[in-house]
């Protein structure tokens, strides 16, 4: 591994200043699980590390009185996936956040590291879609981003220089609300996702779709959402939904799936979805 600065800073503060100081030739480090490999693999160079997996800021999970959840930018997946607030109020994200790696590797990688990777396979980001979260991003000054607006392309994001993202908040649900992701991937566990699709519905009539390796970002099908709305859940509608998605998707061929498996893949996990959201909205 070639020689690089290492920096520990006391707050986010120092640590945003140093990003800002160093720009592209810096790195963040929190879990590391990335950052780590692809330095041994000299994919990325930095010249400066900042580690800041030790910044209270950054760590944890709280509710916001009136509003909902925050979960730091730092916070390890397996804290995320069993902390009982997740578990009863955004399952959905719990799911989400358990179908990346293995038990060792949730136990490190962080929520932060999922988003800010900007991979369009991250498993957390078609349930924060749907979710309506929101990222909470320190510069000199805070400011909001939707996360319908974080990612700006394979491995960009919406952060300009010199900002971290410190968390991301999640407005609570209605009551009566079910969430479901699914993840297609060439093996049963430990894989990157060759489809992802995470569907909430809301009563009485809002459903929300979010996919994930099939276009350049993560994506909201909202096009798919409007003629869905207020609908009854029939097979006529799920049959029009499905190749609605079709519409909104820009699947490619690669290592993973070729961009026709991708599509029936969708078309398999949208109808999937959609028949147990019938349930739910049915009672059954």
């Amino acid at each position: 591994m070639h020689q690089f600065m290492y920096v520990k800073p006391k707050d986010i503060t120092e640590a945003v200043r140093t990003l800002a100081e160093n720009g592209e030739k810096a790195r963040v480090l929190a879990g590391g699980t990335d950052l780590i490999v692809r330095m041994v693999d000299k994919i990325w160079k930095p010249e400066v590390v900042i580690d800041i997996k030790g910044l209270k800021e950054l760590s944890g999970i709280r509710e916001i009185d009136n509003y909902g959840v925050a979960i730091g930018a730092a916070t390890p997946l397996n804290e995320i996936i069993g902390h009982p607030l997740i578990q009863e109020r955004f399952s959905i994200l719990a799911e989400g956040a358990h179908e990346i790696g293995s038990c060792q590797i949730r136990n490190r990688a962080t929520l932060g590291g999922n988003l800010c990777n900007a991979s369009p396979l991250a498993d957390t980001a078609p349930a924060l879609l749907v979710l309506d979260a929101v990222a909470v991003v320190q510069g000199e000054e805070e400011r909001l981003i939707p996360m319908t607006e974080f990612f700006a392309g394979p491995g960009k994001t919406t952060l300009a220089r010199g900002e971290l993202l410190k968390e991301i908040r999640i407005p609570y649900l209605p009551t009566e609300s079910k969430g479901i992701y699914y993840k297609h991937a060439r093996t049963k566990a430990v894989d990157l996702a060759s489809v992802g699709v995470a569907v909430l519905a809301l009563k009485p009539g809002e459903i929300r779709i979010a996919l994930g390796a099939v276009a350049p970002t993560p994506v909201r099908a909202k096009k798919t959402e409007v003629f869905l709305k207020g609908k009854e859940i029939t097979p006529y509608v799920i049959k029009e939904a499905v190749a609605l998605v079709q519409e909104e998707v820009s699947p490619i061929t690669d290592i993973r799936a070729t961009e026709e498996y991708r599509r029936e893949i969708i078309a398999v996990l949208v109808r999937r979805g959609l028949y147990e959201i019938q349930k739910f909205l049915r009672g059954e």
